[in-house]
């Protein structure tokens, strides 16, 4: 028998690591099951990952706090994610991205807005499977799925100290609570007011799937660990541990740099690529790139949704085709602060690239600054990159004739007229498209639901529709620079 003494140890201790001592002999060695030894190991690693490494400040309540959401849909669209306060859209957005590419383009029903819960339960379940998927470096290794250990999911009751049944290896099978519905498991988004940024650490419990069925049986199993208090971090610190630490820490470019802002609760542009293509790098451009004898590493093949950004706009960045041109026609959009959903369902506009678009990106190659012009010296290069008749006398003639006032410069425009004139894109003249933005405040009524509208890709010659000059339009023109949108709202939907 155990004294007072020893009872409050053992107490301790299953608060701690899920492990009662009450049930073993006295002063016999407790083995801990692998997946809660390995959780607590991991820990302090994923931490510093995720939110930098600790500070004499830590990460504030706040800032944990905005991250404490499920993933909802919103009441108003039934295939929207809805999002309570900013920071957490670095995991939303990819989320809803790959989500409305589910629901788009892997279902039969055309009634795509109006879906019943259980295909909302089926279509976020495979997405996070696909993006789990995604991140996995090795299908030898699985993945790992962190959800609340067994009594600890905050909207059941609170833990207790008197169990005295011993964990078994039953630890790395889905707690009951996860895979039933009970009335207080139903999401309502923010974390019970006790669970801080350091008691949510500590009642973590991570396990291994080794087969993609497997993977999307246990996240069906979890679908309302997801929706509940939490679910993102859950989900986010699932994806890091199937990709794992080590990896990631290869391809973020500065290390010291969490992924999660610590002072302003923003996510980082390794994480939104990560989510997005299965690769936590730094940059957006394609390939790698060498500054200074250091390589720095970009996106190294067509992900299956696109991302554009303001900042691309401002000349901050440039984004390269492998975001800029995705598989399927759905494109994350960043503005300074915050992510939102730009889509349609005209597959067109992802088709294989036309001639006159290969030019253009070509002859945009030789631009870096985004003049819209190249040095006349460069005329033979960009040329010969396209495979065109490139001799001597050939390209002297097509100087004289792109530079009749012999300014030394050659403009796209007339570069694309002379080479490709009326090429025909296979876009269609108008088409309809939608946005979202999670956040209530930032949606008309505050209700989050998709803006819609009518896109017009124009040609390279002067538009003969002139509409708004809106962040979202410049963003959109990053990709299409002579795009114009007609909204069906007085106002233009916001990107923060």
């Amino acid at each position: 028998m155990t004294d007072a003494g020893d009872s409050e140890i053992a107490t301790k201790i299953y608060n701690q690591h899920g492990i009662s001592l009450l049930d073993c002999e006295y002063k016999v060695p407790v083995v801990f099951p692998a997946a809660r030894v390995v959780m607590s190991e991991l820990n302090k690693e994923v931490v510093n990952l995720v939110w930098g490494r600790p500070s004499s400040g830590g990460v504030s309540a706040s800032i944990f706090r905005r991250w404490t959401q499920g993933f909802v849909f919103s009441e108003n669209e039934h295939t929207a994610l809805e999002q309570f306060e900013g920071g957490p859209c670095a995991v939303i957005a990819p989320v809803q991205a790959f989500l409305l590419k589910t629901i788009l383009f892997n279902r039969e029903s055309s009634n795509w807005r109006h879906i019943s819960e259980e295909e909302q339960k089926t279509a976020l379940c495979s997405t996070l499977s696909e993006i789990l998927e995604s991140a996995c470096s090795s299908p030898s290794t699985g993945f790992c799925l962190v959800s609340w250990a067994k009594g600890q999911n905050p909207h059941t009751s609170t833990h207790t100290t008197t169990q005295t049944k011993p964990q078994s290896q039953t630890q790395d099978l889905p707690e009951p609570e996860s895979s039933q519905p009970p009335q207080e498991q139903q999401p309502t988004a923010l974390a019970a007011e006790d669970l801080g940024f350091e008691r949510f650490h500590s009642v973590l419990h991570k396990r291994t799937v080794g087969l993609v069925s497997d993977l999307r049986e246990e996240m069906l199993s979890l679908y309302h660990t997801w929706r509940g208090c939490c679910g993102v971090l859950l989900f986010l610190y699932s994806v890091i541990l199937t990709k794992g630490i080590e990896n990631i820490r290869n391809e973020i470019q500065d290390t010291m740099e969490p992924l999660i802002d610590p002072v302003h609760g923003h996510g980082s542009q390794s994480l939104v690529n990560l989510l997005v293509t299965g690769h936590a790098v730094s940059n957006v451009w394609d390939g790698d790139r060498e500054c200074s004898g250091m390589k720095l590493h970009g996106i190294h093949k067509q992900a299956s949704v696109g991302f554009l950004t303001l900042m691309e706009s401002l000349r901050y960045c440039k984004v390269g085709a492998f975001l800029k041109s995705p598989k399927f026609p759905i494109w994350i959009l960043g503005s300074e602060t915050h992510l939102s959903v730009f889509f349609t369902k005209e597959m067109s506009l992802v088709g294989p690239e036309s001639p006159s678009e290969q030019a253009r990106r070509v002859f945009q190659s030789f631009d870096p600054e985004d003049n819209g012009f190249i040095p006349e010296s460069l005329l033979e290069d960009v040329m010969k990159a396209l495979d065109l008749v490139s001799e001597p006398e050939y390209v002297s003639l097509v100087k004289s004739k792109l530079d009749p006032e012999s300014l030394g410069i050659i403009l796209l425009g007339p570069f694309l007229l002379e080479f490709f004139p009326d090429q025909d894109s296979g876009i269609p003249d108008s088409f309809p498209v939608y946005h979202y933005n999670g956040l209530k405040q930032s949606n008309h009524n505050e209700r989050v639901e998709y803006v819609e509208g009518t896109a017009l890709v124009l040609g390279f010659e002067d538009p003969m529709v002139r509409t708004d000059d809106t962040p979202v339009k410049r963003c959109l023109q990053t990709k299409w620079p002579y795009i114009e949108l007609l909204w069906t709202t007085d106002r233009s939907p916001s990107l923060n």
